[in-house]
């Protein structure tokens, strides 16, 4: 049985939405949402499906959205949506503020609704493989660099770029944060552009964390130190690496070192998020990355944006 799905919102990330829901055989696209009329009108031929430019008409219609929208109207939307009962992709941050995301994950409580945030990076074949070898994290350093893009400005680094590591770090170490530092820089846009987060967890975990809008290249690599284990998890290339303490001795007084790594094959992350979404919905279940998730991330981030300035 197809479940019947919309996009709202049609730009960079909201074009790819339309096209896996248009692709998945257990859904039915009825139609994309967006205020630009011209730009709904050529995402919804793409996709054989109708052109819409005000998400109201769509309540009480579909069963399922995806939103892509500016991250102000997260909420609105949400709300609208899971009040009457439908089920909510949202991509990431989940919300401007914290309580917005407490209404949210209260409201799909209530209504018996998905509501699920895209964090895609859960979905990078690396970090899936990653629960093999991972034990107890000490200490974690992530750098996510990329150039600059006026895309996304409405949000600073640590919001647009940052959230996704967070995200991941806070679901790697399941501890409380107890102390934040940080520094930034305002390069090219109004907001924090270059930004480090130092975190601290009760369990005495430190994780280290870059985010970069303003870099020459693109880089996204986060490096995990455990008892007797040293790994490196590259998204961008999709290669999980794993050194640890072997037996023996590889000269007299130095220990063994064992390697290996694992390099996955080109993935379509977001197509696996929606295909969990849809999964989750038919089975009644918790989604991967729950509005709780995205709710933690968005806590931390704002955390961070707040020591910032």
């Amino acid at each position: 049985m197809s479940i019947k799905t919309a996009v709202i919102g049609t730009g960079y990330l909201g074009k790819f939405h339309a096209q896996k829901y248009a692709a998945l055989d257990n859904s039915k696209l009825v139609a994309v949402v967006d205020t630009d009329v011209a730009t709904a009108n050529k995402i919804a031929h793409d996709n054989n499906c109708r052109a819409v430019t005000d998400y109201h008409e769509l309540i009480g219609e579909v069963d399922a959205v995806s939103i892509a929208s500016p991250t102000q109207s997260h909420y609105q939307i949400a709300r609208d949506f899971l009040q009457r009962g439908t089920h909510v992709l949202v991509e990431k941050p989940i919300t401007v503020t914290v309580a917005e995301a407490d209404e949210l994950i209260a409201l799909a409580k209530q209504n018996q609704c998905v509501l699920q945030v895209g964090h895609l990076e859960r979905f990078n074949p690396a970090i899936v493989a990653l629960d093999k070898v991972l034990k107890e994290p000490v200490f974690i350093e992530s750098h996510r660099l990329a150039p600059f893009k006026l895309r996304a400005t409405d949000v600073n680094v640590i919001l647009d770029l940052m959230i996704h590591d967070i995200d991941i770090l806070l679901n790697l170490v399941r501890a409380d944060i107890v102390d934040i530092a940080a520094k930034g820089a305002r390069v090219l846009s109004g907001s924090t552009d270059i930004a480090n987060a130092r975190l601290t967890f009760s369990n005495g975990c430190v994780a280290n964390v870059t985010a970069s809008r303003v870099s020459l290249k693109s880089e996204r690599k986060m490096r995990i130190f455990q008892n007797d284990a040293y790994i490196t998890v590259d998204f961008q290339n999709r290669i999980l690496s794993h050194h640890y303490k072997g037996e023996g001795e590889s000269e007299p007084g130095i220990p063994r070192i064992e390697s290996c790594e694992e390099v996955f094959a080109e993935a379509d992350a977001l197509r696996s998020e929606i295909a969990a979404f849809l999964d989750a919905i038919r089975h009644k279940q918790e989604p991967l990355v729950s509005g709780e998730d995205g709710r933690r991330a968005l806590q931390t981030a704002l955390l961070i944006s707040d020591i910032l300035g």
